[in-house]
C-alpha cells in the first residue's frame, strides 16, 4: 500500500511541474505581440488614411515640380 501511494505522489508531482512549465511558458508571445502590432498600424492607417494620402500627395507633387525644374 505504501508503494502505491509513493507512485501516486511521483505521478501527481510530474503533472502538477508539467502544469506549470506550461504556464510559464512564453515561447509564443512573440507571434501574438508581432499580430497586435500588426493590426494597431491597419488601424491607424484605415483612421488617418485622407492625412496619409494628402501627404503622399504632396510629395510627389514636389518630386514632380523639382524633376520638371531639371529636365527643362
Amino acid at each position: 500500500m505504501n508503494y502505491l501511494m509513493i507512485g501516486a505522489n511521483k505521478v501527481k508531482n510530474r503533472i502538477v511541474e508539467g502544469i506549470r512549465k506550461f504556464w510559464s511558458d512564453e515561447s509564443g508571445m512573440g507571434t501574438v505581440e508581432v499580430i497586435l502590432i500588426i493590426v494597431v498600424l491597419i488601424g491607424l492607417v484605415i483612421v488617418f488614411k485622407q492625412q496619409i494620402a494628402g501627404i503622399v500627395e504632396d510629395i510627389f507633387k514636389a518630386i514632380r515640380e523639382d524633376t520638371r525644374v531639371i529636365t527643362n
